[in-house]
């Protein structure tokens, strides 16, 4: 006669699936979507307050259609040669009456004067600089069509953030002589901050839409 099997005591495996999924928790690591660093603009005080006129020489106009054909100020233009134009677009290197008009820093202090925190901030600029830099007015706005293929967009994307960090490393360079993306926060704050306030960010992004593309 056979012998009876024995009962199995699972009460442990319980606590021990309880302990391994504690363990993976743990250990396991996540990739996070940061997403595109962009600058929001401030919210207006006045909702009903009509918008600054904007001179047009100051807007580079990007548009990309549903097929990645992109326009520059309504000029066809190749992916490899936007950086180089967004480039000369913000440095304005032969003071070109139609590209960006430019302000010193002693003029924005000037301007600044009822703000207090904008006026200190351009006054620590000015030091930390230890010139009269002039600020490029120019912005660039960018707006895509619905249909334009993410890879477009991230290359477009790429290739201006790539024209601003060559702006602030030639800068930075003739000033103290090292790269803008060797400073270091720790060490180099007040520099950091110097930089990117006379070379912001500058790039406006539209809500998507039909740009001459499908429906």
């Amino acid at each position: 006669m056979a012998r009876p099997c024995p009962n199995i005591n699972a009460g442990s495996m319980a606590d021990i699936s309880f302990l391994l999924l504690i363990f993976f928790l743990v250990t396991t690591t996540m990739d996070v979507n940061q997403g595109i660093n962009r600058l929001l603009p401030p919210l207006m005080d006045d909702p009903t307050a009509k918008p600054p006129k904007i001179n047009r020489r100051n807007v580079l106009v990007v548009l990309v259609n549903s097929t990645d054909q992109m326009l520059v100020n309504n000029k066809f233009m190749e992916i490899g040669d936007l950086r180089q134009e967004a480039v000369i677009f913000f440095t304005n290197p032969m003071d070109d009456p139609n590209l960006p008009e430019k302000e010193s820093i002693t003029q924005k202090m000037a301007d600044s004067r009822g703000d207090a925190a904008k006026y200190d901030k351009w006054k620590q600029t000015y030091e930390v600089l230890g010139e009269d830099y002039k600020v490029s007015k120019g912005v660039i706005s960018l707006q895509n069509d619905r249909g334009t293929s993410y890879k477009m967009y991230i290359q477009v994307q790429d290739e201006l953030a790539r024209a601003i960090t060559e702006v602030r490393n030639e800068l930075c360079m003739r000033l103290w002589g090292v790269k803008f993306t060797s400073l270091k926060e720790e060490t180099d704050l007040a520099r950091i901050e110097a930089i990117q306030a006379v070379i912001p960010a500058a790039i406006s992004e539209a809500e998507p839409k039909n740009i001459g593309g499908q429906q």
